[in-house]
């Protein structure tokens, strides 16, 4: 009967999250006209901050004013005569429901849980590199180079990011990126201590490990958990210009209260003793969506 119960809880908490990321309302606030308002403004703020930093390290090269991409090629891509909001984001969903941790994930932030001190992934970085990314990519029209897709983009999952959405033959989880996220569910117990939830300016400098053994000594003296934030961030910070460290960096730690009021159950959900994923992974789907 627990067993039931407990499936029933994932089971409503999986479709909460999954109409969370509904891919075609996200993306539709994200090209009307208030959405474009805000997108503008906020690409005029970091602009002007990365022009700013980008003056005092040394003065523009040949041709970075031009638009080039990173690979420095003017080839054009699928869907470039795209007009219209380019911006996009990445999105590290965590809930927690009784003693139920599900985690959504949709671009390169991660999502990390400290089990007794160690490590366990709950979410996968979507990087075109990976197989049934670079796969998706290509069927959808669009091309990996440089790691990056189209030659551009870093990851191969975001909210927005319009201009490699727009294959109107398929649908928005096969678009060249989509923001459909994968969910990944587990049972929490009395040996979580707390998780990291953090963009890749982080884990480009430290593994999930090294994050999870720098974090739990500083918890030991220093209880402010913005402080622990500030001094993971001061860590990674680059001592110079240029390579990691100079990436932007955004954070959140959750400490678990404990104890955990558990059911007894004759089943416990262990976790893998390796770095990789650690709990019941699934992909929604456009027939998730309401």
């Amino acid at each position: 009967m627990f067993s039931s119960a407990r499936d029933s809880e994932q089971g409503q908490l999986h479709i909460q999250v999954a109409e969370l990321f509904d891919l075609r309302k996200m993306d539709e606030m994200m090209c009307g006209q208030t959405g474009q308002r805000e997108l503008a403004s906020l690409m005029a703020e970091k602009d002007q901050a990365k022009n700013m930093i980008e003056g005092l390290i040394s003065p523009p090269k040949y041709g970075e004013s031009k638009g080039q991409t990173d690979g420095g090629s003017s080839e054009e891509g699928a869907n470039s005569d795209y007009r219209g909001p380019s911006a996009g984001s990445t999105a590290c969903v965590a809930i927690i429901q009784n003693v139920q941790l599900l985690v959504a994930n949709a671009g390169d932030s991660r999502c990390v849980l400290s089990r007794k001190g160690q490590a366990y992934d709950m979410s996968s970085d979507h990087k075109p590199d990976l197989q049934a990314e670079k796969e998706r990519i290509r069927n959808a029209g669009g091309y990996v180079r440089c790691g990056r897709v189209n030659g551009t983009l870093n990851m191969s999952r975001a909210i927005g990011d319009m201009e490699l959405k727009q294959n109107k033959s398929l649908p928005a989880e096969k678009q060249i990126v989509t923001a459909n996220p994968d969910i990944c569910t587990v049972e929490l117990c009395n040996d979580d201590d707390f998780l990291v939830l953090a963009c890749d300016g982080i884990w480009d400098c430290m593994s999930s490990q090294e994050v999870v053994d720098f974090v739990g000594k500083q918890l030991k003296h220093e209880n402010r958990l913005s402080a622990v934030c500030e001094t993971v961030m001061d860590k990674c910070l680059a001592p110079a210009t240029g390579g990691e460290g100079c990436d932007n960096m955004t954070m959140i730690l959750v400490q678990l209260k404990k104890p955990f009021k558990i059911a007894t159950s004759n089943e416990e959900q262990p976790l893998a003793s390796n770095q990789n994923s650690v709990c019941n992974r699934s992909t929604a789907t456009s027939n998730d969506m309401p």
